[in-house]
């Protein structure tokens, strides 16, 4: 299990994590999600030892990272695919790990076979490897000892769909065993599938955090007027946060009776008054980002 209890890293008079607490259970694929910059990458970090805290705490099964006794075996990480010895053979980067936890240097042709990479590519440096090949020798690397634990940063990076329905299967299968999963990527479409729990962050802070059944489940109001012009500045004059959809009409954040007598008071004609859908991801994760994005809508002139 991983622990994380109000985590915060400061960089000068940048917050680049502020006081950031959730929990990775065992048995379960945790979905990490932000925009970029919004700190999944320095929280990872903190939690693998490799960038110390400014205050808060990070633990796995209750330990620190750099008090575990031969940590690899009990934690594998993978956060920079490309952070590896580009003048060696991708067996050869597996050897020295296996020879630095102690390992059967049997178990490296074990993880080679595990994550699909050909003894002709086992023998190949690493310079040579496309992005997809040094994923597929990360994991094979975070894997090597067997660890109860995966900390995988944008593990799908460069890999085909092939691949990518390739790492699900084996990450479901790995949650499924009871390992405990903490995974980052910008492939919503993924994290949807495969993950159990989702965490949102966006500048550095938690803004979601859950169950996905939850997160996803449908909540507040899907309304339509005949001029949704006069409905959203009603709604907004309520101090009821609304969220354009397309086809017309709003997602609104309140309960459809509210929303009605809002609409009523204001002699707007509406035209549906619905609970709210089940959302995707991708609609959440906007909806909940949306101040903290770094693309925003382009204002198109005439042309």
């Amino acid at each position: 299990m991983i622990t994380v209890e109000h985590l915060t890293k400061r960089y000068g008079e940048f917050v680049a994590v502020d006081d950031v607490s959730f929990a990775c259970k065992p048995g379960r694929v945790t979905g990490f999600l932000g925009p970029n910059g919004a700190g999944k990458s320095t929280t990872m970090r903190i939690i693998a030892g490799l960038t110390p805290a400014t205050s808060g705490s990070a633990t796995i099964a209750g330990t620190h990272y750099r008090d575990i006794p031969n940590p690899a075996t009990q934690v594998g990480v993978l956060l920079d695919a490309s952070a590896q010895h580009a003048g060696r053979s991708g067996g050869e980067v597996l050897k020295l790990s296996a020879m630095t936890m102690g390992l059967d240097p049997a178990r490296v042709d074990e993880v080679l076979h595990l994550v699909s990479l050909s003894d002709e590519e086992a023998n190949r440096r690493v310079r040579n490897y496309s992005l997809g090949m040094r994923q597929r020798l990360g994991i094979a690397n975070a894997l090597l000892g067997d660890p109860k634990i995966l900390i995988l940063d944008e593990p799908a990076n460069g890999l085909d769909p092939a691949g990518i329905h390739w790492m699900r299967t084996l990450l479901r299968n790995y949650a499924d065993r009871g390992g405990t999963v903490l995974l980052s990527s910008h492939l919503l479409h993924e994290i949807e599938i495969i993950a159990d729990d989702i965490i949102v962050i966006g500048h550095g802070r938690i803004v979601a955090g859950g169950p996905k059944e939850e997160l996803l489940a449908g909540t507040g109001t899907r309304v339509k007027a005949v001029d949704d012009a006069r409905l959203g500045d009603a709604l907004t004059a309520a101090g009821i946060a609304i969220h354009p959809v397309e086809g017309g009409g709003f997602a609104a954040e309140a309960e459809p009776e509210q929303v009605g007598r809002v609409a009523l008071d204001a002699s707007v004609h509406l035209v549906e008054l619905r609970p709210g859908d089940n959302q995707g991801l991708e609609q959440m994760f906007l909806q909940l980002t949306e101040q903290t994005q770094r693309e925003q809508p382009a204002q198109m002139g005439a042309l």
